[in-house]
């Protein structure tokens, strides 16, 4: 099901790296976000649209699409979505071929359908493992391989990982194993599709206010005090924090970056205690 709104006047974001340029230019650009309906990855879906690119978002919730489409409107961009699992190759091919129908070619495809939840590797079924692995590796497969049909070149790919990736943590074998799944087919593909002009690069927030992803690792204010106390920075990031920096990657002045794996969490990564998740794991 695709889904779309009007569009308003446009206001132009800018990253305030210098005065006189604005970071990422948006007009007349197709940003796709596939899980743009929630958490980080709306936050990201609306810096691109508050840089004045045309925005179109996916997720399995019909009413999530719609609620998003409309704030993206309001910010002033042409914006549509359609409803997809990123685990049915299918329904991804049916979404992108809808989105380049509407705007046509894509210029920069962020990938952040994600799963997670804290149990330790004995606890957790075959089915919960699978379905993490799932929604992670093979649904970054199926968006790198519906977005290289319909990416324009030069392009550019986010994807949206985790420090879990590279840093072990207890309770997080299944996440672990996924992201770094992901951030190989970040490198991979950066090698594959970099004669081509498509650069490849993963973004890999730390501790993110109001999302759904930190509410479950840090449920109570007693387990958030915890988590922020070994953050070098001693805060949480903001989702518009993480759409600054997919600006960048997105801009001519990342033009030579590809293959990066980028954290983004305040030095988290740097101090996090492997068993930081102790206290949510029973």
């Amino acid at each position: 099901m695709v889904l779309a709104a009007c569009s308003r006047p446009r206001r132009l974001w800018c990253c305030q790296m210098s005065p006189d340029a604005p970071c990422y230019d948006g007009r007349g650009k197709t940003v796709l976000v596939s899980g743009g309906t929630s958490g980080i990855n709306r936050g990201i879906a609306r810096a691109f649209a508050a840089s004045g690119a045309q925005l179109f978002v996916l997720s399995r919730s019909v009413e999530k699409v719609a609620d998003t489409v409309a704030e993206l409107q309001s910010l002033g961009s042409h914006a549509a979505g359609a409803t997809a699992d990123v685990r049915r190759a299918d329904e991804i091919d049916a979404a992108f071929a809808a989105c380049a129908d509407r705007f046509g070619a894509i210029d920069v495809l962020v990938s952040g359908a994600a799963g997670n939840f804290p149990a330790r590797a004995k606890d957790i079924s075959s089915n919960g493992f699978r379905a993490v692995l799932e929604i992670d590796v093979l649904g970054t497969h199926h968006v790198m391989l519906a977005g290289y049909k319909h990416l324009r070149r030069p392009g550019v790919i986010i994807n949206i990982s985790a420090a879990a990736s590279f840093r072990p943590m207890v309770g997080q074998a299944h996440v672990c194993a996924a992201k770094a799944g992901v951030d190989q087919i970040t490198r991979t593909l950066a090698l594959e599709w970099g004669p081509e002009g498509i650069r490849v690069n993963s973004v890999l927030p730390g501790p993110i206010e109001d999302t759904e992803g930190f509410r479950r690792l840090a449920p109570t204010p007693e387990m958030k005090e915890r988590r922020l106390a070994n953050v070098p920075l001693r805060r949480a990031a903001t989702s518009a924090e993480v759409g600054d920096l997919c600006l960048f990657l997105a801009s001519d002045r990342a033009s030579y970056i590809t293959g990066a794996v980028i954290p983004i969490d305040g030095g988290a990564s740097l101090s996090l205690p492997a068993d930081l998740l102790e206290d949510a794991l029973g």
